[in-house]
């Protein structure tokens, strides 16, 4: 066990349950197919990194997946909203007894291994890093200790994610690095940053 602890949140892969923003667009298979991906984007990106890594499905660890069980622990993400869900992977990544964590979706193609790398590399001297989204969220979250506040009275999923959480951060005096600004995708307009052409 390393001292540094990589979350994966990701959604189970079915149809008419992943990118409905995207869907609402390209239709479902479509964003089924972008979503798969998506996933084997964060998969490649991850699997060869110095950390240990669970990834937290939202609805049920599936008999077979693309996770290789060797290199990735399996849990069912726990809450009624995601801030909630990150707050509960937060909190037993600590108690588990890792120094260093960092949460990520499935949804950032951009990013990259050096990335995350340089996450890791900020919680060495800084409290907090967050890895700051085009639509006002964020694509990384990482602490060197619980700050449950970061989770607590946020908009999920709005624009309004990232300056709530920097104003939380401001009002604790935390000190905090920012990683490169990437982009989610989320609709048909974010699509331009797959190496993909979609159809």
């Amino acid at each position: 066990m390393t001292k540094n602890l990589l979350i994966i949140f990701v959604k189970n892969p079915e149809l008419g349950k992943v990118k409905t923003r995207l869907a609402a667009t390209v239709g479902n298979i479509e964003a089924l197919r972008i979503y798969q991906l998506l996933l084997d984007r964060t998969r490649n990106i991850t699997a060869d990194l110095a950390c240990d890594k669970i990834v937290y499905y939202a609805g049920f660890i599936p008999e077979l997946d693309s996770w290789d069980k060797e290199i990735y622990q399996k849990t069912v993400q726990e809450g009624a909203d995601l801030g909630i869900r990150m707050l509960h992977a937060f909190e037993q990544g600590f108690q588990a007894g890792y120094t260093r964590i960092c949460i990520i979706g499935s949804d950032c193609y951009e990013l990259t291994p050096s990335i995350l790398d340089q996450a890791f590399e900020e919680l060495q001297t800084k409290e907090v890093v967050i890895g700051p989204s085009t639509d006002g969220g964020y694509y990384l979250l990482g602490m060197n200790s619980l700050q449950p506040e970061l989770f607590q009275n946020k908009n999920w999923s709005t624009a309004t994610v990232l300056p709530e959480t920097l104003e939380t951060l401001q009002e604790k005096a935390l000190a905090y690095g920012l990683l490169p600004v990437l982009t989610d995708i989320d609709e048909e307009k974010d699509l331009h940053t797959l190496n993909v052409v979609s159809g």
